[in-house]
Parts: structure tokens; sequence; C-alpha cells
């Protein structure tokens, strides 16, 4: 309840500030902070990169298996344990007593490339009524399968059994004790000698955030089981990803997504590695893998293919980061690279190639007959310096260029302070440090040389003390950041916030854009200081200057941009600063060059982020605690002008009427 008041009384104290110097009626002497910012809304401005803000996919915090990805099933292959066997089947378990049921892993699958398969041996007899209600194996999912009642969900395995089997398919409470959505699945024996396809589809009749799905039998034999999968039959746009962590990138606007991640790619030894051509192809048959530098197993289920998908469904370019040979501990000779980097050409043509190749065959067969737009790669991920990577880089470079001319390609090794010694069309630059050292950094790019590739700051935040697992104080210093990023854009290509996801239930790094459950999903503040830079990519740069009455009044960190609303009537001129300090801005805004009148009041809007506390955080139990603050002006007159809070981020978005749309 005092948290409840505390923000009452906060933004109330803000809109009063905010409306009284509207008005004209703010008390002398409560704010001394006065910057008076003239902006060239007539001027022709510079063009912004249509590219500049996008996302950064990496398969960390079980961003992908148990977030994004649908699957609700845990080690669906039984393949988590290794190849030896018995191997750890974890998180299955048996549903029964050590003396009704025994479950052992064998290297029997009807799958050549994941060759486990699990076996179950129904001891109870059904004569006795020693079965009850079934036994046999379940899966919690990734610390609980959300099933929503009403909904319907595509149930596939593989299996076969010694003898006529009765099995109940189930989703129950985690004790089970509730029975959420059930079928019965009957084979005789000569159907059940073989390993075959078995789908069903459950629609739910209750909700459980944290269920289980179960696979009981109810007479005695011998069952092998495989290829285990369970999915919401509504996915975003019907390929798969969970509808609202989807429509939260969607919402970003992002014009490109990097993806499968950093290290994830490189992996702790070669051998554990992300590889493309085996997260291809029908999910049933693709091997998965460790991700050693994580510390968890992937089924691949979000492979090549969906994320290509993934970025198309959101309107973004595709970036893909690939594997050059080297990991954190091991490296490809330049001597012995040809082999990756024809496996690399064999993906490009798996992404751009036409149906008549092999490998765009392949991708017609998955469903997606016309090729993907892929025109930006990455070789490799944080490897200049390592033994062999200026070498390896320069084979896959003249490789990639012989056969792809048109495709833009991503050195690893930092251009902004000194000339690199390789060719490239762009240069990669990771920043995560304190909150202090990000903000004075929206100057990083002020004085680089223009001469030479274009930058590609792939991954940055505020991480330490300062983030927590997501506070306003790191979000401010990551917005000031990106206008330093607008500002340059003439030099800063590409730009994208790391790392995207986290499941609450695993967190490997602090912080994270979007923090999510079985269940819940919010953003963080650096979630939300995105959203006011997604009108940027593309837009006309402006001409500003700040003009103070009080030599102590902090410089802000502002930019002044014309965006193109997509409708033909009008376009946006917006205006956005940071301000890092504890006292609030007075802003009086000049707009030369456009008058008053031309702007439609009524659709535009001021947008603050802030909060009381500047180490304020969003939780499951208070997802709106740090959230912009979206309003409309009443009305404009004679002088524009707002109040900037203390510690906030403010966005003014005004409408331009179609006369003033070219300006």
């Amino acid at each position: 309840m005092w948290e409840m008041w505390r923000q009452m009384c906060f933004w109330l104290l803000w809109l009063l500030l905010v409306v009284g110097w509207q008005k004209g009626a703010v008390v002398q002497g409560q704010l001394n902070q006065t910057l008076t910012w003239k902006v060239d809304a007539g001027h022709s401005g510079s063009l912004i990169s249509p590219t500049l803000f996008g996302i950064f996919f990496e398969e960390i915090n079980h961003a992908g298996g148990g977030g994004l990805w649908a699957e609700l099933v845990n080690n669906r292959g039984f393949e988590a344990g290794g190849t030896n066997t018995p191997s750890n089947i974890a998180p299955w378990y048996p549903i029964g007593t050590k003396d009704q049921v025994w479950l052992e892993t064998e290297l029997s699958s009807c799958f050549e490339r994941n060759p486990i398969a699990l076996r179950i041996e129904v001891l109870c007899d059904e004569n006795l009524n020693e079965c009850g209600s079934g036994v046999g194996v379940a899966n919690p999912g990734y610390w609980g399968m959300d099933i929503q009642a009403g909904e319907e969900y595509h149930v596939v395995f593989w299996l076969h059994s010694s003898g006529p089997i009765t099995l109940l398919v189930a989703f129950t409470s985690s004790d089970g004790q509730t029975t959420l959505a059930q079928e019965r699945l009957i084979l005789d024996e000569s159907s059940a000698r073989d390993w075959g396809k078995q789908e069903l589809f459950l629609k739910a009749n209750e909700t459980d955030h944290y269920a289980r799905l179960s696979i009981t039998s109810l007479k005695k034999g011998t069952i092998w089981l495989d290829q285990v999968s369970a999915m919401p039959v509504d996915t975003y746009k019907g390929h798969g990803f969970r509808p609202e962590l989807a429509k939260m990138l969607e919402d970003m606007k992002p014009r490109f997504i990097r993806f499968p991640g950093g290290c994830y790619v490189e992996g702790g030894r070669l051998q554990n590695a992300w590889r493309w051509r085996e997260s291809v192809g029908p999910w049933e048959e693709r091997p998965g893998h460790f991700g050693d530098v994580w510390g968890y197993w992937s089924d691949d289920g979000i492979g090549y293919f969906e994320f290509l998908q993934l970025a198309e469904d959101l309107g973004a370019l595709p970036v893909w980061v690939f594997n050059n040979g080297i990991s954190h501990t091991d490296e490809v000779a330049t001597g012995l690279i040809r082999p990756f980097v024809k496996d690399i050409l064999d993906g490009i043509e798996f992404a751009r190639g036409d149906i008549t190749t092999q490998w765009g065959q392949l991708r017609s067969n998955m469903g997606h007959p016309d090729p993907f737009e892929l025109y930006y790669i990455a070789i490799g991920n944080e490897d200049c310096g390592k033994r062999y990577y200026r070498d390896n880089y320069m084979v896959f470079f003249d490789a990639i260029k012989e056969n792809y001319p048109d495709i833009k390609l991503i050195t690893n090794c930092d251009g902004s302070w000194r000339q690199l010694d390789h060719p490239s069309d762009l240069y990669d630059f990771h920043i995560y440090t304190n909150a202090n050292n990000l903000y004075s950094m929206a100057h990083q790019f002020d004085h680089v040389s223009r001469e030479g590739p274009r930058a590609f700051v792939s991954e940055y935040a505020v991480t330490g003390r300062d983030a927590g697992t997501g506070s306003l104080l790191a979000a401010l210093a990551e917005g000031a950041f990106m206008i330093g990023l607008e500002l340059n854009s003439d030099l800063v290509a590409m730009a994208s916030y790391a790392p995207l996801f986290v499941n609450n239930n695993d967190r490997r790094w602090n912080p994270d854009a979007i923090v999510f459950n079985s269940w819940q999903q919010y953003g963080t503040p650096s979630y939300w200081v995105q959203h006011f830079f997604k009108d940027s990519s593309g837009a006309t740069l402006l001409p500003f200057s700040f003009e103070s009455v009080n030599s102590t009044v902090p410089p802000l960190v502002a930019s002044a941009l014309r965006a193109h609303s997509g409708n033909p009537t009008f376009d946006y001129l917006v205006l956005k600063a940071v301000n890092f300090e504890g006292d609030p801005v007075q802003l009086k805004i000049l707009l030369e060059g456009l008058p008053l009148n031309s702007i439609d009041a009524s659709q535009s809007t001021i947008t603050i982020l802030s909060s009381s506390n500047v180490m304020d955080e969003n939780s499951f139990s208070q997802p709106r605690k740090v959230l912009p603050n979206v309003r409309h002006f009443d009305s404009l007159e004679s002088d524009l002008g707002v109040v900037l809070p203390p510690y906030s981020v403010l966005s003014l978005k005004l409408q331009l009427a179609s006369l003033h749309a070219e300006i």
C-alpha cells in the first residue's frame, strides 16, 4: 500500500509541474534549472541509418528453449544426458512406485542423429488393479507448463511396444491430482510392434501455470518412447513462437535481429558450438547440443530456419553470426578451415538459394520456398585477437564476397580506436559497463574517424551494481548512449541491447530486457527505454542547440529528428532528452522554421520514463512500477514547454500536418 501511495504522489507531482510549466504558472524558485531548446525544424537534416536499432537474440537464460520457442517439453528426445547409456533423463520422472515402473535409456531410437530412446517397463498387473489410473512417465517442462483452459495443444511422440497398449496422454497438475486435458491412445499388437508417430490434440478444461505432461499405461508391458513434443496450437503467426513474448519484440519495431548468440556461437569447446545444419530439417531429427558456455542442453527446436522466419515475421533483417573455427578454448588452424567455409556457404544457400539448389530445396521443404533476405553476416563473435582469427576471417571474407558480393560482412575487431588491417563492411563494438561510464559514452563516436567501415554496436548494457536485475538508472544511461548513436548514425549503422531474454528460473546474466516464467512476462526499464527509439531508424536527424539562463544547468543528452509515420499524410517531429541528474529541468522549446499551428496537438504526445527512486525495478508482482507515462497535449499555446523530472527520459512526439510533411 505504501508503495502505491509513493508512486501516486510522484506522478501527481510530475503532472503538476508539467501542467504548471505549460501554462506559465511555475512558481519562481521552485525550478531554477531552465534550458531553451532550439530545434531547426526547417532544416533538411541528415538521414539516420535505416537499420540503426534492432535486437540481439542469444540462447542464454533459457531465452529460446523454455522461452521464446513455445515447445513445452524439456529434453524431448532424452538426449540431454549424453549418448552413453544409461544416461540422465531429467527432468522426466516416473509416475508410479519403484515396483510399478522401471525407466532406462537405450541406444534404440528410430532416429539415426539422436539415438537415445526411453524404455518404460510397466510392471503392474492390471488384473490385480495395481496400475490404478496408470503408471509411466511425466515431464514438467521448463519449471512448469502453462496450460490454459479452452486452449488446444498438439502432442506428438514416437513409440513402439512389446504388445498391445492402452495409454493415457494428459496434462495434469504437478502432483497429478487434477487432470486438465486427456486423450486415450489404444494400439493393437500389430500397430504397436514397430516405431510409429502418434499425434493427439488435447483441449484443456482448466488452467494451471505449472502443469506437467504425463504418458501412462494401463497395461503391463514394455514401451519405447522418443521425441515427445507438446506445442500450443496458437503460436505467433503460426510459426512456433510464444505469442506474448514475440509480441513484445514486435512492439519494439526492430529493424534487424542478430542471432543465434554471442558466446553461444563459439562454445566453450568447438564440439559444443552451435551448428546451423544440425538445427534444420524436421525437428525430430535434430540431434540438439549442449550449450557449454551457459551450461544447459538445447534441443535446437528454435534453429537456423526458425531464426530466419522470426526475422521475417518481425519485419526485421536477419544478421547471422557464425562460428569461424574458434571457441573459447580451441581453434582450427587456417590451413584446415576450408570445410568450415564450405559449411557457411551452404548455410547461405539454405537462406538465399533457389529451390533447385540442395539447401534451397530443404528450406522449401520446410515451408519457405522464397529466399530469406539475408544480407548481413558476422564472422565470429568476440574473437579478434585469437591466434587464427585474422587469417581465418580473410578466408571466409574472400569466399563469401566471391559468391555473394551483396552481403555485408562484420568483423569482430573494433575499428573505433584504430584503423583495421583487413577489409570489412562493418566492425563489431561491444560494451558492458557501469551507468556513469555508459552515460559518458554518449559521445563515444563523436570523434571517431569516418574513414573505413561503419560500426555495429551489437552488444551494450549497464551491468553490475548499477543495473541490479533491471534498474531505472541502467535504462537512463542506456538511453543517453542510444541518443549518442543516433547523433553519430553516419558512422553507427546498427545497434542492439543485450541480452534480450531471461527465464526468471535460470538467470545466467543480469540484467536483461524481458523477464518471463512459464506464464508471466514483463519488460525491465531497459526494455521500455528501447521504445523511445522505435521511430529513429530511417528518420531524419535535425540540428539543435541549447541555451541556458543559468550556467549551472547540466547539459542534457538530446536529439531531434523527423520520423516517417508510414502514412503519406503526416510525419512526426520527435524530440528526446535524458536527465541524468537529481533536479528537474525546465525546457522551453523553440521550433525554428515550423509554426506551432502546424502541429496537431490532439495527436501529439509527451512520454516520460521515470520513477521515485533511480534504482526502482519492475517485477512479477509490480510489472508496471517503472513504465513510460504517455499523455496527449491538451493544446499548444505560444510556447512549447515541458518539465523534465529528475532521472528521466523524455520524448515529445509531435504530429505534423501533411502540408508540413516535407519541410
